[in-house]
């Protein structure tokens, strides 16, 4: 299947057909991120989007899952995602589930019943990268939204009954505002309350912009043991109803996973048992063997 430029999808998409109908990211501001700094924000048209369905169903047919790319699809005039949706689920008898990115901006540009009627039409779970609660961080990295903004969309997604998976950063606040980072963040996230939440760990890409505040020693980089120990914070205070917690993305130091809040005794001891006992062995082989 043609794709524009890299192509980049939740790790729980891993088994589902990607469908590119929008090209990067329409807010691309983030500096942290440069997964579509190469990539001028479009939505394809109905035409391009047709091709891409008929090449998706020759290929397989069967498809349970599907994830709509790029970085925030759910910009998408409704309307049109509903024709979409509604195509998608008539080619594909046995699909299951619809997946797709959010950015906060453009769900809270959404009504409610905007949002309701696409979990109507089949949209299933949707993506939304909260990265930090912390006023002073979102601004910094140019998230584009405020902490309550933030909360707003969550919950603006919750309400409609759309599955809502969040993710947070780990180490975006550096060494100067690890804690507050933390803390926030759990404030944020036990708002929200969303299904499932993804602990990423910071990675600075050279050409990210957040790399020269990096080189100028302006902000520092957490050490292994100190990411841990943030994650630890954020795990204590988080206060969630049911919610499948996932750190085992590639860039996490310490592959775990739980669903909160009855597992988090355990979460913690292994978490603690790693930190206490300095246990390099335990991390991914590929971040401390340097150190």
């Amino acid at each position: 299947m043609f794709y524009e430029g890299t192509i980049y999808r939740p790790p729980s998409e891993a088994k589902s057909i990607i469908l590119q109908i929008t090209v990067g990211c329409q807010h691309n501001a983030c500096t942290f991120c440069t997964m579509y700094k190469g990539k001028s924000f479009r939505i394809k048209s109905r035409t391009e989007i047709n091709e891409i369905i008929a090449t998706a169903h020759a290929q397989d047919s069967d498809a349970e899952r599907i994830f709509l790319a790029d970085g925030d699809a759910i910009a998408v005039d409704s309307l049109l995602l509903i024709e979409i949706l509604d195509q998608l689920y008539e080619k594909f008898p046995r699909l299951k589930r619809v997946g797709i990115y959010g950015g906060p901006k453009d769900i809270l540009a959404k009504s409610p019943q905007e949002l309701a009627d696409l979990k109507t039409h089949g949209l299933s779970i949707v993506y939304l990268g909260v990265e930090s609660g912390n006023e002073g961080i979102l601004k910094s990295v140019c998230k584009g939204v405020t902490a309550e903004q933030m909360i707003a969309a969550g919950q603006k997604l919750k309400a409609s009954g759309l599955t809502l998976s969040c993710t947070v950063i780990i180490g975006l606040g550096g060494k100067a505002l690890s804690h507050e980072h933390a803390v926030d963040t759990a404030r944020v996230i036990s708002e929200i309350d969303p299904q499932f939440l993804g602990a990423l760990t910071l990675m600075v890409e050279p050409r990210a912009p957040l790399a020269k505040e990096i080189q100028r020693g302006t902000f520092q980089l957490l050490s292994p043991f100190e990411s841990l120990s943030e994650l630890r914070t954020l795990l204590v205070l988080l206060n969630v109803t049911h919610c499948v917690f996932r750190s085992n993305h590639a860039s996490n130091y310490l592959p775990l996973s739980a669903t909160l809040p009855d597992e988090r005794t355990a979460l913690l001891k292994t978490l603690d048992s790693v930190m206490e006992n300095k246990s390099l062995e335990r991390l991914r082989p590929d971040y401390w063997r340097g150190l």
